[in-house]
């Protein structure tokens, strides 16, 4: 029945069709409309009304009630009908791929998770970290040796390693070393350069130039497995140079409880010993590496007490304890190295989320770092046994609010206190205080979104022995926006800005004759502007996504090393121009005529870093040393039920050891080729993996770092039981 409102109950307009057809209304209805204007009209003539009797005015409003109460009838013994039926509705099942928060960021971000770090074969977190794009991992050869990431030629002192959402630091050198970090315990890795749109985080992330994320197991149970109250796994690793690696991961789920708790324990040992041949000048050196060996132990232990799903409370527990090795450069036809390094490193970080409603939420963590390192040589005329004592207190408290639809803010305050000891002659005990304050907001409306962080920075140094560098206080604004361009397809065009800068670490203000007490931070300006597309496909090609980003940095009172007499001197006398520009592509697919599924990836990097300090000087317009012009990436899996293969490769071009750029300093360019093979069984409930890798094809001694030949052609295998 169609009705239309009038002013009274009596006034409602019901279809003339309905009217029997003895009552003598013309074809008229009473009531009144609503017409243009917001105002009414009467729908009947006033004529009509003034002229109708008494008795047909009674009738119409009989007939009313009585139409009234049969349609509540029928509408009665309907509905009695259909609770009285089994109604069945066809599954309509809707497929759609939500985007990653990569595909959305209006800042270059990347990130591996679990299951493609598996599909690569990578057995390092610095091996995984190579295949991102404007990246550059310097490995300093063998098994043991240092692994340092730095993100488009900033140096590894301006790129934050986050490991479970608190900074890992290193108040005496500043970089922090990626062969600490065990990959069988990485759930993902983040890489983000710039303005991150994550509002929620530590102002620790946010004083940084880039931020890579190393996210380990969490301690509770996925809602797949729910079910469970234990799982984990257990591989062992073998390989080339007397490699044992074995891993055990074990996660406890007491039923029906809001507890959770995993064990992580890792050992490795190698000696390192591979054979390696290359060209000093024009003399061939054909030797074995020595003073390569590794032992290593790795432990964590996570506590979780996640009561709802806003409320999550998680302790957590580290060690690590290393002998190694430090192979020494291979000058003068003497491979030989007596260095040694002995660290230990012990941690304990708490973290806690509270999501108090849908527009609060707050965050706190806290951390107590404790960092031992010892080093020796006993190969010169004096011996050196140098130790060193960092220890670190760490918190930080986040508060996030939306104060309306599509607009957020936060505020986060940090608290850091560093302390070094050192056994070294003129140590003066030097420790730091540092506050950081950042607030940010987001704002996002429909294809568009928007961040902007300021952060204020406080830096206050003491000293036990002698007078400490000076305080420091700065501001950093951020900024960065993005917007998708078309409804039906995510292509997104993105920008952004970021000021920031690094602190100059212990060893450039203390160390021995080295340090500078007068130096300033180190001080860096990033713009970038970029395009990402990705699409789903129905077919042999189901997914593609493409990014393509440009980059103007500059970099001012860069820290430098200076001859200065007989000895070097830390200065701040360095300006960098880095132009670039980074690619990114990954694809996956299907062949079913195989029954096989493939996945590809690959990147690009164009960086062109030049010193820009001074035109008198030789060095000016030169490419900064190790930072080739063109380098990239590529990895290409294909997933069979009997055997899949992944085929890695890392490109780097011909690059310069010294500030310089002459030919006695040129590396050549070199290209890592690797192969894995792997199978994975299915026993009822668990699995089991079976690997096989062959590392560098290519079988080239090629160097990273300037006479730290890598292996060449090496082997490993792996078995890994899931339960």
């Amino acid at each position: 029945m169609k009705r239309e409102s009038g002013e009274s109950p009596e006034q409602s307009r019901c279809c003339e069709p309905l009217l029997p057809a003895k009552q003598n209304v013309t074809g008229q209805c009473l009531g009144r409309r609503l017409v243009k204007g917001g105002k009414s009209e009467d729908l009947q003539d006033a004529s009509l009304l003034n002229s109708s009797s008494r008795k047909g005015q009674d009738d119409i409003n009989q007939m009313k009630r009585t139409f009234i109460a049969w349609g509540a009838m029928a509408l009665y013994c309907n509905s009695a009908t259909l609770s009285a039926q089994n109604i069945n509705i066809d599954t309509v099942e809707v497929n759609a791929r939500r985007l990653s928060e990569s595909e959305r960021a209006a800042a270059p971000m990347q990130t591996l998770q679990r299951q493609e770090l598996e599909r690569m074969g990578v057995n390092a977190v610095s091996d995984a970290v190579k295949h991102m794009s404007g990246v550059q991992v310097k490995d300093y050869g063998g098994i043991g040796g240092l692994k340092t990431i730095s993100v488009r030629s900033l140096g590894a002192q301006h790129t934050a390693v986050m490991y479970d959402g608190v900074a890992v630091s290193d108040c005496q050198t500043g970089q922090v070393d990626l062969s600490r970090y065990a990959i069988d315990n990485v759930e993902n890795l983040t890489l983000t350069i710039g303005q991150s749109d994550n509002i929620f985080q530590s102002a620790k992330q946010i004083a940084s130039a880039g931020v890579l994320n190393i996210n380990t197991f969490n301690a509770s149970l996925s809602a797949s497995d729910a079910s469970r109250t234990t799982e984990g796994f257990a591989k062992f690793r073998t390989g080339s140079y007397g490699l044992v690696n074995p891993t055990l991961l074990f996660k406890l789920h007491p039923s029906r409880s809001t507890l959770h708790a995993s064990l992580f324990a890792d050992y490795m040992r190698a000696d390192g010993a591979y054979r390696f041949h290359m060209m000093n000048g024009s003399k061939s050196i054909d030797e074995k590496r020595n003073n390569s060996d590794i032992n290593a132990w790795r432990a964590e232990t996570n506590l979780a007490w996640i009561p709802s799903d806003r409320q999550r409370l998680q302790l957590k527990a580290y060690l690590f304890d290393s002998d190694r090795g430090l192979p020494g450069s291979v000058v003068y036809d003497n491979p030989y190295a007596a260095e040694r390094s002995h660290d230990r490193n012990y941690f304990g970080q708490l973290n806690y989320e509270n999501h108090l409603s849908d527009r609060w939420k707050l965050s706190a963590s806290a951390k107590y770092n404790w960092t031992w390192s010892q080093y020796t040589d006993k190969d010169i005329a004096r011996e050196v046994d140098d130790r060193f004592r960092q220890t670190e207190l760490y918190a930080n408290a986040v508060v996030w609010h939306q104060p309306a639809e599509g607009w957020e803010v936060s505020m986060a305050q940090d608290f850091g206190y560093n302390y070094l000891h050192a056994n070294t002659p003129q140590c003066i005990f030097p420790s730091r205080y540092t506050l950081l304050t950042a607030l940010s907001s987001r704002y996002s409306a429909g294809r568009f979104t928007a961040t902007a962080s300021l952060l204020n920075t406080v830096i206050i140094e003491e000293a036990k022995a002698d007078k400490p560098a000076d305080d420091r206080h700065r501001l950093s604004p951020a900024v960065s926006v993005s917007m998708r361009l078309l409804n039906h397809t995510n292509w997104r065009v993105r920008a952004s800005y970021k000021d920031i800068f690094r602190n100059p670490t212990f060893n450039d203000l203390y160390y021995l004759m080295l340090g500078n007490r007068n130096l300033r931070p180190e001080k860096t300006h990033q713009w970038n502007i970029g395009t990402v597309w990705s699409q789903s496909f129905h077919g042999w090609l189901n997914f593609v996504n493409l990014s393509v980003d440009a980059y103007y940095g500059r970099v001012t009172d860069k820290i430098v090393a200076i001859p200065k007499m007989f000895f070097w001197t830390m200065f701040n006398i360095g300006k960098v121009e880095t132009k670039g520009v980074d690619v990114t592509a990954m694809l996956n697919g299907k062949c079913p005529a195989i029954n096989a599924q493939w996945y590809a990836s690959a990147t690009y990097n164009y960086m062109n870093a030049r010193d820009v300090t001074d035109r008198t000087l030789a060095s000016w317009h030169d490419q900064l040393p190790y930072t080739p012009l063109h380098s990239g990436s590529a990895s290409i899996t294909i997933e069979h039920p009997i055997v899949s293969l992944t085929y890695n490769l890392i490109w780097t071009g011909p690059r310069y050891s010294m500030q310089i750029n002459m030919p006695t300093t040129r590396m050549k360019a070199y290209a890592d080729h690797s192969i894995s093979l792997y199978r994975v069984f299915t026993l009822g409930a668990n699995r089991l993996r079976l690997q096989a890798d062959m590392l560098n094809i290519g079988n080239r001694n090629y160097e990273v770092v300037r006479f730290y030949p890598m292996p060449g052609r090496n082997y490993q295998c792996s078995i890994q039981f899931y339960y």
